[in-house]
C-alpha cells in the first residue's frame, strides 16, 4: 500500500487501529503466568471492541482493511505472548481464529457460488467428478484397478483446456468426494467413544479439505506449467508425472504423513501387475498412471488419425506390467511361500477379534486375556516357534499386569516359543520442568521362551496425526497441553532385529514407509511381521486397503510379511506378493504355516531412498520453476484472463 493510499484511509480506521492495539498491548501487560494454555475472559475485549465500528458507514466500506487489521494484530501479540512466556490464552486463540475461519468461509461459499453460475466451471466439475470418483474406486477391495490408466482422463481434458478458476473449482469438489470415499471409515472411529462424536466427524471434515488440497495444488500447478514454453514445447507438462509423484512423497515425511491413498495402489488386485515394484517402487506406479491419462487426454483433440497413435498408451502399459510379471511369477523360485524348509520358523496369528469398545473396559479385561490365551492353547499347534498376537493385545500399560507377563512367560516356556503382543508402556519423566509426568508408548514385547526378564520392547516409531499425537507437539511444546481425545504417544527410534530368525515388527502404521522396511533390512532383517488393528474402522474397505498397502511393502523391497491383525484381515504374505491364509474380519480365528525368509534382493530396496529423496528435490524444484517464470511472465506481459 502506498503513502497515498495510507492518507485516504478515514479517521475512523485509525481510531479503531488505535483501540484494537492498545487493547491487545494491555491484555498482553495483564497475562498470567500459568504455563500452557490459560484462561482470561478479558480477552475478549478486543472481538468486542470491533462489533460496534460495524455500525459506521467508512468502516462498512473498509472492512476487509479493518479485519486484516484486527487480525494481524491478535495473532501478533498472540504470537509474541508465546514466543517470550511460552504459553498462550485459550480465548486469545478463539477470538483470533473462529473469526477468520468464519469470515474465509465466506469469500469461499462466495467464491464457489460464482463459479457455479458459469457453465464453463459446470462442466469442469462434472468431467472432473467422473474422474476422481470413478478412481475411488480402483483401491482394493474395489475393482476398478487397472482402469486407473485412463480414468484421469476426462480430469486432463479440464486441466488443458478449461480456466484456472473453473479448475480449481473442479478439482476442489470432485477432491472432496475422491477422498470421502477413501476415508469414510475413519468416521466409524465415533462409535468406539475415542472422543467426541462432534470432533471426530469435524476432524474428518478437516482430514478430508487437507488431502484434496494436494489435488488442488496439482491443478494449480499443472494450470502454471501449461503456460511455459522452451522453444515452443511443454517442457514442464512433459514432467508433470515426475512432479506428481514427488508430492505424493510429500505426503510420507513429517509429522502429518498419511500415505495412503497413493494413485499407483490401485493395482493391488492384480498379482501380475505388481512386479514391476521391484524396480520402480509405488511412485513409478504413479508416474505411469499420471503419465497414461496425460498422453491420453491430449491425444483426443489431436485432429488427424496418425496424431490418434498415443490413445494405445494404456493398453501399452497394462500390457507390458502384465506381460513382465507373468514372466517373473512363472519361474520356479517365485511358486508361493518358495524356499521354506525346516530352518523357516512356523508361526501361529492368533486373531480373537477382540470388539473396539470392549477392548479398553477394564471389567473386560480378564475375559479379554483369558480367550486370547484360550485361543493360543486350544488352536496353536505344538512346535510352533512365533506365536503373535495383536496390537495393543494386552489393552493396558504392561507394567501394570504383572500377572499376565507371568502368565505369557509361563505359556513362552511351556510352548518353548516367542511370543509378541502389543501393549501400551510408559516412563516417569523426572526431568524438571518437564512437560509430560509419563511418556506412552504404544508398543510390541517379546517374550522369549525360558528367560523371565522383562520382554524385548519395540516402540511404534509413526504415530497417527491427531489420532495418536499432535503433530510438531515436539516443536511448540504448548500442544502437549491441547487435549482432543488423541493418545498422546511419544514415538520410538530404534528398529529392532530380533533372533534366532532376525525379523523385525511393525505396529499398525509403521510398515506402510518403504523408507521404514528399507531400514530393518539394511540392518540385517529376514521377515516383517506387522501387528495392527483396524477393529476402529469397522466393516469397511480401510482392512483391505491397509493390507494392499503392506503387500506394495512386500514386493518392492522383496520381504516376506505375517499380518496380525485383531479384528483382521491377518495373513501371510511372501516376499513376491502371494497371499495365504487371508481371514474374514470381525471372525476368531487362528492361521499357521512354516513361513518363508527373505531371500531376494530387489533394485528398490538398494535405490528406493534415493529415488524418494531424488523425487522431493524434484518437486520443490518444479514448484519453485513454475511460480518463478509465472511470476516473470505477468511482470512481463500483464495479467491474463485466466489468472485468479
Amino acid at each position: 500500500m502506498s503513502f497515498q493510499q495510507l492518507k485516504a484511509l478515514p479517521k475512523i480506521y485509525w481510531i479503531f487501529l488505535g483501540l484494537i492495539f492498545v487493547a491487545e498491548a494491555v491484555i498482553f501487560a495483564l497475562h498470567p503466568d500459568d504455563p500452557g494454555l490459560y484462561q482470561q475472559k478479558i480477552q475478549f475485549i478486543p472481538l468486542t471492541l470491533t462489533l460496534p465500528f460495524l455500525f459506521f458507514r467508512d468502516t462498512r466500506k473498509n472492512f476487509k482493511r479493518c479485519f486484516y487489521t484486527y487480525f494481524f494484530a491478535a495473532f501478533g501479540f498472540l504470537a509474541i505472548d508465546y514466543l517470550a512466556n511460552g504459553h498462550a490464552g485459550l480465548f486469545h486463540i478463539t477470538t483470533t481464529f473462529c473469526p477468520a475461519f468464519l469470515y474465509w468461509i465466506i469469500i469461499f461459499a462466495r467464491w464457489n457460488f460464482a463459479r457455479v453460475k458459469e457453465r464453463e466451471s459446470r462442466i469442469a466439475l462434472a468431467l472432473s467428478t467422473i474422474s476422481w470418483g470413478f478412481y475411488a474406486f480402483a483401491f482394493p477391495p474395489l475393482p476398478l484397478g487397472p482402469a486407473a490408466l485412463v480414468l484421469l482422463v476426462p480430469w486432463f481434458i479440464v486441466l488443458n483446456n478449461y480456466s484456472r478458476k473453473a479448475i480449481i473449482f473442479a478439482t476442489f469438489w470432485s477432491g472432496m468426494l475422491y477422498n470421502t470415499i477413501n476415508y469414510y471409515w475413519i468416521y466409524n472411529v465415533m462409535h468406539v467413544d475415542a472422543a467426541p462424536g462432534g470432533l471426530i466427524l469435524f476432524g474428518l471434515v478437516l482430514l478430508i479439505a487437507y488431502v484434496t488440497s494436494y489435488n488442488v495444488l496439482a491443478a494449480f500447478v499443472y494450470s502454471l506449467a501449461r503456460n511455459i514454453r522452451v522453444h515452443g514445447h511443454a517442457v514442464l507438462l512433459w514432467l508433470f508425472p515426475l512432479f506428481y509423484a514427488g508430492l505424493e512423497m510429500t505426503r510420507t515425511r513429517g509429522d502429518f504423513a498419511f500415505p495412503w491413498s497413493h494413485l499407483g495402489f490401485a493395482f493391488g488386485n492384480h498379482l501380475e501387475l505388481l512386479q514391476a515394484l521391484s524396480f520402480i517402487g509405488i511412485f513409478g506406479y504413479t508416474i505411469l498412471i499420471i503419465a497414461s491419462n496425460m498422453v491420453v487426454a491430449k491425444a483426443i483433440f489431436r485432429p488427424s488419425i496418425k496424431g490418434k497413435w498415443p490413445l494405445i498408451t494404456p493398453l501399452v502399459i497394462f500390457f507390458a506390467l502384465l506381460v513382465h510379471g507373468s514372466a517373473v511369477l512363472s519361474a520356479p523360485e517365485t511358486a508361493p511361500f518358495y524356499g521354506t524348509d525346516e530352518k523357516s520358523p512356523t508361526m501361529a496369528l492368533v486373531q480373537p477379534s477382540i470388539h473396539q469398545g470392549e477392548k479398553w473396559s477394564k471389567a473386560r479385561y480378564d475375559s479379554i486375556i483369558t480367550k486370547t490365551v484360550g485361543m493360543i492353547k486350544d488352536s496353536v499347534a505344538p512346535g510352533t516357534d512365533l506365536i503373535i498376537l495383536a496390537e495393543t493385545a494386552i489393552p493396558d500399560h504392561i507394567k501394570r499386569q504383572p500377572k499376565t507377563v507371568a502368565k505369557f512367560h509361563h505359556i513362552a516356556n511351556q510352548r518353548n516359543a516367542y511370543i509378541l503382543t502389543g501393549a501400551l508402556d510408559f516412563k516417569r519423566n523426572r526431568e524438571p520442568g518437564a512437560l509430560r509426568r509419563y511418556e506412552v508408548y504404544n508398543a510390541s514385547f517379546l517374550f522369549t521362551p525360558f528367560d523371565d526378564n522383562f520382554p524385548q520392547r519395540y516402540i511404534k516409531k509413526h504415530l497417527v496425526p491427531f489420532s495418536e499425537r499432535i503433530p510438531f507437539d515436539d516443536i511448540f511444546p504448548i500442544l502437549n497441553y491441547v487435549d482432543l481425545g488423541e493418545g498422546d504417544f511419544v514415538p520410538g527410534k530404534e528398529t529392532p532385529v530380533y533372533g534366532p530368525y532376525n525379523w523385525t515388527p511393525f505396529i499398525c502404521y509403521d510398515a506402510i514407509f518403504g523408507d521404514l522396511v528399507r531400514e530393518a533390512i539394511d540392518a540385517g532383517s529376514r521377515l516383517m511381521v506387522n501387528i495392527t488393528n483396524d477393529g476402529w474402522f469397522g466393516r469397511s474397505t480401510a482392512p483391505y486397503q491397509h493390507l494392499n498397502l503392506v503387500r506394495y511393502r512386500a514386493i518392492e523391497n522383496g520381504i516376506p510379511v505375517a499380518r496380525m491383525a485383531n479384528s483382521g484381515v491377518s495373513s501371510f504374505i511372501d516376499q513376491y506378493g502371494h497371499y495365504d491364509q487371508n481371514t474374514e474380519i470381525f471372525t476368531d480365528r487362528v492361521i499357521q504355516r512354516k513361513m518363508q525368509l527373505k531371500t531376494r534382493n530387489t533394485l528398490y530396496q538398494h535405490i528406493g531412498d534415493g529415488v524418494e529423496t531424488a523425487l522431493l528435490w524434484f518437486f520443490l524444484f518444479y514448484v519453485l520453476t513454475a511460480f518463478g517464470v509465472s511470476f516473470y511472465n505477468y511482470k512481463k506481459n500483464g495479467p491474463k484472463a485466466e489468472q485468479l
